[in-house]
């Protein structure tokens, strides 16, 4: 057999075989790399749990030693046992030693049933490219959503620095109004003291001027007024008469309303000629609101006599105009603000990458999966044709036919 030897190297080259041999036939199943460490070739095995110690070959005899169980990792003999598949080129996994040689494929390397009549196939490489096709296909869908949110991240910092620079902009205009409305608010309040200021003293000329005996100023008296507006001559003058001589001074083509016409008449629908005077008279009078219509204000009026007072009303009438104009601008762009410092306080995500998506409307489609689970409290196997039934089934069982015609585990 080996001719080039000599007998006592012969000798050393047979043991090394046998011993080869005898080491590939106690070969431990059921056990992972991470395990093995335990399961060395010794005269006595340990329980992995410490409890016991039994010789070596005792090991997988199909015969319970130990009580975890850990002696009898490649049998059934153990009811709380593992078995470890290796499965590879497939994910390895632990089944319950119970299923080893029970004629159902466990391991797709069909490493559990190793003595059992079932003709278990390795689907391990089958089931490997499977699963690597599907963690491609997931990879890839896991790629375009980076892309996106990287996009989506670089359009939100990008829209978060427009808003701020818009929030800078609009806060300086904001500033700029807020000095105009104080310059503004003097003005007008000026401009308003110094047309009181002159009708008052309008007035008390005036007033000088009706007692002196040597005054040529006579202005034109409330009676004739009233009898003017005295349409139907019943002595007292109503709202459709107010509404029918009357309008406003800024626009003589603007007729009065119903309730213009009553506040001109302190609140009623007719008055007399004392109560004219009380009233409307003292409109007429200022003209500063209403005039008898295809004329500049009452004979006699403030307004209409003195330039300097028709002025300075002007004036401030402009100022207020001026003053409501900006007011009118400063709440719109305090409104811009309040809403922009509402926007940018919502939390868009560690990198603003949902910023993008505000006020943006999706739809989204929900499926929703119905199950029922059914406890099955016995398995049916189909065994060469026969059926055989197994009362040790858990409920949560399922057995069906593999791609092979084998029994597998569902």
């Amino acid at each position: 057999m080996f001719p080039n030897c000599s007998l006592g190297h012969c000798h050393i080259i047979i043991a090394v075989v046998l011993w080869s041999i005898c080491v590939d036939s106690r070969k431990i199943r059921g056990i992972s790399l991470s395990y093995k460490r335990f399961y060395r070739e010794r005269k006595s095995f340990l329980c992995i749990d410490g409890s016991k110690m039994i010789p070596f070959d005792q090991v997988n005899d199909d015969y319970c030693d130990c009580v975890d169980g850990s002696d009898e990792p490649g049998t059934a003999a153990c009811p709380n046992g593992r078995f470890y598949c290796t499965n590879l080129g497939y994910r390895s996994h632990y089944i319950p030693s119970s299923r080893v040689n029970d004629g159902i494929c466990d391991c797709c390397d069909a490493s559990d049933e190793y003595r059992s009549q079932t003709p278990c196939q390795n689907t391990c490489r089958n089931l490997g490219q499977r699963e690597r096709a599907e963690v491609e296909g997931q990879m890839r869908v896991l790629g375009e959503g980076l892309r996106l949110k990287q996009q989506l991240i670089e359009e939100g910092v990008l829209t978060w620095r427009e808003k701020q620079a818009q929030l800078r902009d609009l806060q300086r205009v904001s500033d700029d109004l807020q000095t105009q409305l104080d310059d503004l608010r003097k003005e007008e309040a000026r401009r308003k003291e110094e047309a009181d200021a002159l009708r008052e003293r309008e007035i008390g000329a005036r007033e000088t001027a009706d007692n002196s005996p040597t005054s040529h100023y006579r202005p034109e008296s409330p009676i004739s007024v009233f009898k003017e507006l005295d349409s139907n001559r019943d002595g007292s003058i109503t709202v459709d008469e107010v509404q029918a001589k009357l309008s406003p001074v800024q626009d003589e083509e603007h007729a009065l309303s119903e309730d213009e016409a009553v506040a001109l008449l302190g609140g009623v629908h007719r008055v007399d000629l004392s109560r004219f005077e009380e009233t409307l008279w003292t409109s007429l009078r200022t003209g500063d609101n209403v005039t008898i219509k295809g004329r500049h204000g009452v004979p006699g009026s403030l307004a209409d006599e003195d330039p300097n007072i028709k002025a300075a009303v002007s004036a401030a009438e402009k100022a207020a105009a001026d003053l409501k104009r900006v007011e009118d601008a400063y709440e719109t762009v305090y409104m811009e603000i309040r809403d922009l410092r509402e926007k940018l306080s919502i939390d868009y995500g560690s990198e603003r990458e949902f910023l993008f998506l505000h006020n943006q409307c999706f739809q989204l489609k929900v499926h929703e999966r119905l199950s029922v689970q059914t406890n099955l409290l016995q398995e049916v196997e189909a065994v060469g044709g026969e059926e055989s039934v197994r009362e040790d089934c858990p409920p949560d069982c399922r057995v069906q036919k593999g791609p092979d015609g084998c029994l597998q585990r569902a």
